[in-house]
């Protein structure tokens, strides 16, 4: 559990702190969006550091239980399968990318569900891990 708490603790302020960025900066985030597609080395090292994070959290926290801890299970899963969709397919990105362009309530329900996100796991690594 110990594992949990410390993971929990890392993604809760890191979700948080993304999430308020999002929401107060939203301009910022669109034009980061449309820099970030063009730049093919960034999306390449982006996709390589989501692998990373993937592989570690599911080799050290695989744990599938029904309590709270099953998050740090999904983000490194999550994070796995989007480092591999991000190498193996990078011309893809812009695509998706373009879909926050074209629809500014995507970017606004993403940061409430990382602010969300982020306030679970923040309660549970700091306050009732």
């Amino acid at each position: 559990m110990e594992t949990s708490v410390f993971i929990a603790r890392i993604f809760g302020i890191f979700y948080l702190v993304a999430a308020a960025g999002m929401m107060f900066n939203r301009q910022f985030y669109q034009k980061f969006m449309e820099d970030y597609c063009k730049n093919t080395a960034l999306v390449f090292f982006s996709g390589m550091f989501a692998l990373i994070i993937g592989i570690v959290i599911v080799l050290i926290h695989n744990v599938w239980v029904a309590n709270w801890t099953v998050m740090i299970t999904i983000i490194g899963w999550i994070a796995l399968i989007k480092g591999i969709w991000i190498i193996v397919f990078p011309n893809t990105v812009p695509k998706f990318m373009q879909a926050y362009q074209k629809n500014e309530n995507l970017l606004i329900v993403h940061s409430i569900g990382a602010l969300i996100f982020g306030a679970v796991l923040t309660f549970f690594g700091f306050f009732a891990g």
